[in-house]
């Protein structure tokens, strides 16, 4: 059966999901920051034609954004996070095949529409998802997933809010090639670029043209899928159910620096937290725990980096036991004098939960504690995350004792769709 793959991609997404609860910003330049309003990590179209380059640190664009009054968010992943579900939810209606690539792109699978009228089917996909989300997206269609890739960024270059592109002719998708740079192409990147470069091949189109054991050569398989690719021959499926996590690792950086044990202890119980869930979500337990404690240089003291490995009695997804054990290996890495600026709970040796072994001897009351982490996890999903937390955490209320190692988010616009507190008001 001939294949026909869809890449949709959200328009600067970020920035987008800002606009959709605050309109007035549409055709503003926008910038988003990294975690503790580092480093701008996403930027809208206007932006961008200001010269704002990303990976910038904040500090160094005041002058340019106080000039042309961008606006400027800290990350907000809550929300953005639930506006990307929110799109993909919409775009599984529209086909029976969906990859969710990252937060904002997703492939879809159109072989079972080749007798339809794709531009129309396309184009409808973006009026929906921009009319239920307030998002909009652009779609390029090809014969393969890497062709698709290609049109969606031919998207971009027309200018247009929701645009379609579809490559299927085969002299227009030679001359796309022909006019694409080798490195530009998903999955070869600027060393593979340089590489090939040597061996005179320059743009998309002349990969394409190469021996298969020559690609194979210097390539590998890998390369050789995406030559394969290039020149129509679907070699890389969708992805409809992702592979679970081998090791899991959640970490932060403080808000301002500390010295105090329990702010750390209290930081690092958030991380395991964080970890418990996210093993629960893929049904896996985790054997083995990290912890991971860093200093900056201050005054006299160099720059102080320690981990500390735990291998866990029983393979755990409770978080009642992640923050036990990483409370245990937090405790030898402190040392008095030195200034720290983060932290970090890495789980590994993941099993699936219905493989995880248990003692002959156990003194633990699993299935209660099981019990009680669904309880939670149910509970935070209704109602936000953090509804329910561990006393480990600490206690904090933002306006009399703000959190002391929480991240900066100075610009955070309010978490409008998770967080009832947080809800849009609308007057009549």
């Amino acid at each position: 059966m001939k294949k026909l793959f869809a890449l949709v991609d959200c328009n600067n997404f970020y920035a987008s999901c800002e606009r959709v609860f605050k309109p007035k910003l549409e055709g503003k330049p926008i910038v988003v920051l990294s975690n503790n309003d580092g480093c701008i990590i996403a930027r809208s179209a206007e932006a961008k034609a200001l010269g704002i380059p990303m990976g910038q640190p904040e500090f160094m664009t005041r002058e340019l954004v106080k000039q042309h009054h961008v606006k400027v968010f800290s990350s907000n992943y809550a929300l953005y996070g639930d506006m990307s579900a929110r799109v993909m939810q919409i775009l599984a209606t529209f086909s029976p095949g969906i990859e969710v690539y990252s937060i904002d792109e997703a492939f879809l699978d159109l072989s079972n529409l080749l007798s339809q009228d794709l531009q129309q089917h396309a184009m409808k996909l973006c009026q929906t998802v921009v009319k239920w989300t307030g998002i909009p997206v652009s779609v390029g269609i090809a014969p393969s997933k890497t062709l698709a890739k290609l049109a969606n960024r031919m998207t971009k270059k027309s200018g247009e809010k929701q645009a379609v592109a579809i490559l299927q002719d085969t002299k227009e998708i030679e001359d796309i090639l022909a006019r694409t740079k080798v490195g530009d192409v998903w999955g070869i990147g600027k060393r593979n670029a340089h590489k090939l470069a040597g061996f005179g091949i320059h743009t998309a189109l002349d990969l394409a043209q190469a021996s298969d054991a020559f690609v194979k050569k210097h390539l590998t398989v890998v390369g050789l899928r995406t030559a394969k690719e290039l020149r129509g021959e679907p070699c890389i499926e969708l992805e409809q159910t992702p592979d679970s996590k081998q090791n899991i690792c959640t970490s932060r950086s403080f808000g301002n620096p500390t010295t105090n044990l329990e702010h750390i202890q209290e930081a690092t119980a958030y991380y395991a937290t964080l970890c418990a869930a996210k093993l629960r979500r893929q049904q896996s337990c985790a054997k083995v725990l990290t912890v991971y404690l860093q200093a900056y240089p201050f005054k006299n003291k160099p720059a102080y980096y320690n981990s500390k490995t735990i291998m866990l009695p029983v393979a755990t997804n409770s978080t009642l036991e992640l923050i036990k054990y990483a409370n245990m290996a937090l405790k030898p890495l402190y040392k008095k004098g030195y200034r720290y600026k983060k932290s970090g709970v890495i789980v590994s040796e993941i099993c699936p939960q219905a493989n995880a072994q248990l003692p002959l001897l156990d003194t633990i009351d699993r299935s209660k504690h099981q019990r009680l982490m669904q309880a939670v996890d149910s509970i935070n999903s209704t109602w936000g995350r953090d509804t329910v937390t561990t006393a480990a955490q600490g206690v904090y209320d933002q306006e009399k004792r703000p959190n002391p190692w929480e991240m900066k988010s100075m610009y955070r616009s309010e978490r409008y769709t998770t967080h009832l507190n947080e809800l849009l008001c609308v007057q009549a």
